[in-house]
């Protein structure tokens, strides 16, 4: 029988015990901490105690308690005292949060109008369901050289991606073959020009220690679901792989002078494509839904 370990909860009592160490950290906890793990509590405490309660009162026009930002403006006067910028995305993320929530609750509109994205047109969705269908996996590249600049908006789009209670946990190495030959031998494909490793830092799952592995993988799934979709859609082709065993992994944390909690997930290979594979064809909608309701 399948047994998806993927599935695996805590136990309430697990949960309750992860929320009184939570409630214990004291503020001199907080300064101690390290930075990653400090910016990651910053980013899901906005999220869970003022994001949601202040979207949700700002559609309804309804009033939030006066005292509903006080945890994270206290977090970000720990921000402060820790000397971090306060052009860091977390602060001024959390800054605009803080004001809305006070106008609410002052009995003031929240206007999100300007935050209003760019209408689709038809030509945008017919682009991007272009680049989503005409991607394939290649694993044959040019010797051209590839960008850093076309690197770097393969990477953003990967931070982009939707990640659970916003603890961003994504990090990468980006690693050009003929810097370092060999270094991903054991691989099932030639060897892109380019390797775009793509870890999680754990530090950043301690501001949400409920959340189980299967949304934590999630995460970095959805980041490597925008890059290949990104490389692409600046003329790149892209490969997505995995580390085939222990050995492979090894090698790499050892190259790289990696720290237990830096987690390897996958890799995506990007250059430019040198072979255009079949399609390869999708079932229809029809045969896959199992039920609409």
């Amino acid at each position: 029988m399948f047994r998806d370990t993927s599935m695996d909860y805590l136990t309430l009592e697990e949960i309750q015990e992860i929320k009184n160490n939570n409630q214990k950290l004291t503020d001199e906890d907080f300064l101690a901490m390290d930075e990653s793990e400090f910016r990651a509590r910053v980013r899901e405490r906005s999220h869970h105690s003022l994001e949601i309660q202040m979207y949700h009162a700002a559609y309804r026009n309804e009033k939030l308690k006066a005292s509903q930002a006080d945890y994270v403006k206290h977090l970000l006067e720990l921000w402060r005292k820790r000397g971090l910028g306060t052009d860091l995305p977390e602060y001024k993320y959390a800054s605009f949060l803080i004001e809305s929530a006070d106008k609410l609750s002052r009995g003031e509109a929240v206007d999100l109008s300007p935050y209003k994205p760019k209408t689709v047109t038809p030509q945008m969705e017919e682009d991007f369901f272009t680049i989503v269908k005409e991607r394939r996996s290649v694993r044959e590249f040019t010797d051209q050289e590839v960008p850093d600049e076309l690197i770097d908006k393969v990477l953003e789009a990967g931070l982009w991606a939707a990640h659970g209670c916003n603890v961003q946990s994504i990090r990468y190495i980006v690693v050009r073959e003929k810097n370092e030959p060999g270094l991903f031998r054991g691989s099932d494909v030639p060897g892109g020009p380019v390797h775009l490793i793509v870890l999680q830092d754990m530090r950043c799952y301690r501001a949400n220690s409920f959340t189980p592995v299967r949304n934590q993988l999630l995460d970095a799934g959805a980041a490597g679901q925008n890059m290949v979709l990104a490389a692409h859609a600046v003329g790149l082709e892209s490969v997505w792989l995995t580390f085939r065993n222990k050995e492979f992994s090894d090698r790499l944390r050892a190259r790289f002078n990696l720290p237990d909690y830096m987690r390897l997930v996958t890799y995506v290979d990007v250059g430019y494509g040198d072979q255009t594979p079949y399609p390869p064809l999708r079932w229809d909608v029809k045969d896959t839904v199992l039920g609409r309701y």
